[in-house]
């Protein structure tokens, strides 16, 4: 079942990290304000989403790969905040899907620790 997991895992983080190419406006939008070079930041982030979830399929790179997730999931939180933050002041209507996906940040993590021993 653990591999399973990480399977989905690492399916899960290339597919994102492809979204960053393919509509990277919606990423654009939550990279927080005052960070120079959104987009370049939205296209650093794919491109390390989609090597990271290439190294957890690797037995000899998943530790790393699993650590280095949890580094971009911590670096990359500022953002889920401007979310919320943005959808805050507009009054969206999607504003309790940008709240919960601040707890969801910390269940990455936790998944990605699975793979880190």
């Amino acid at each position: 079942m653990k591999e399973i997991g990480m399977y989905v895992m690492a399916l899960t983080y290339l597919t994102a990290g492809i979204m960053h190419f393919v509509r990277p406006g919606v990423f654009v939008k939550i990279v927080p304000h005052n960070l120079p070079s959104p987009l370049l930041l939205v296209y650093l982030s794919g491109i390390c989403e989609m090597i990271f979830s290439l190294m957890l399929v690797i037995p000899q790179t998943r530790h790393l790969g699993a650590w280095l997730i949890i580094l971009l999931l911590i670096a990359v939180f500022p953002a889920n905040i401007q979310m919320a933050m943005d959808f805050y002041h507009q009054k969206n209507p999607y504003l309790w899907v940008s709240i919960l996906r601040l707890p969801l940040q910390f269940v990455l993590i936790g998944w990605a620790w699975l793979y880190t021993r």
